[in-house]
């Protein structure tokens, strides 16, 4: 009898730790939904890497920030999928835009809150009554040692991931007497295209294990909470810093 087949949608998915993540997912046997903004072709080779891991997949393209796209592109997909369940998401779609608060523009405050902080909300909410009704889901939540120890020029993001942070616990309170699990991922710094502006040789210097952390470990944490080993683990925020910060 075949396995039936088992959803996950990450946001994000076309570079970087989402990348990673899709294609660990991939080698699970998920069927992946790598959402992303604008750079189709990067999406695409993520999902050609999900295949070749193993799993299969499609690209689903919607800005996170936008509660109607975010809905709409949800809603179009289980319109199309009747009885099947994304029953993990991995929120990890986020921006940067560091500058000091008094020469912060508005702009700059919102869009990086409306991408972290209102994604979350844009894609977990119209996922969780079909995890709810299956009595299973997994939701991570990609935030930051930002969100936790807050940095310089980082008034916004660090609002952002902490505001996703305490969403974490709360909502993990709300379902997980129906089997579904809500946990955050804090990194420190990683080696992405979001932290290339970042003078990594300096930066080492202040991390006990005197390096940068690769997308691939932060994804290997993820799949664990995402595996049924971790079915008692909720409302928690993991740090993978290299010791910088606990």
């Amino acid at each position: 009898m075949t396995e039936p087949t088992k959803y996950a949608l990450v946001t994000g998915g076309s570079r970087g730790i989402g990348r990673e993540i899709c294609l660990k997912l991939g080698g699970r046997g998920y069927y992946v939904l790598i959402n992303y903004q604008s750079n189709a072709a990067e999406a695409e080779k993520t999902l050609a890497g999900v295949r070749a891991a193993g799993g299969d997949g499609e690209t689903m393209q919607f800005d996170v920030a936008s509660g109607e796209a975010a809905g709409a592109a949800i809603a179009a997909w289980q319109q199309a999928h009747k009885g099947a369940c994304i029953e993990v998401v991995v929120n990890n779609a986020g921006i940067r835009d560091d500058v000091l608060m008094m020469w912060m523009e508005p702009q700059q405050w919102h869009t990086v809150i409306a991408t972290s902080l209102d994604g979350f909300y844009n894609v977990t909410r119209p996922l969780l009554r079909d995890m709810l009704v299956n009595r299973f889901g997994r939701i991570v939540n990609i935030v930051s040692l930002s969100g936790i120890k807050g940095l310089p020029g980082q008034a916004n993001y660090a609002a952002a991931k902490g505001g996703v942070i305490a969403a974490t616990k709360a909502l993990a309170q709300e379902v997980a007497k129906k089997g579904v699990t809500v946990n955050a991922i804090a990194p420190g710094f990683v080696r992405t295209d979001m932290t290339a502006d970042i003078d990594e040789a300096e930066i080492r210097k202040q991390i006990p294990a005197g390096r940068f952390c690769e997308p691939a470990e932060v994804a290997d944490l993820a799949m664990f909470l995402i595996s049924d080993k971790a079915s008692y683990i909720t409302g928690e925020v993991i740090s993978i810093n290299g010791g910088l910060y606990t």
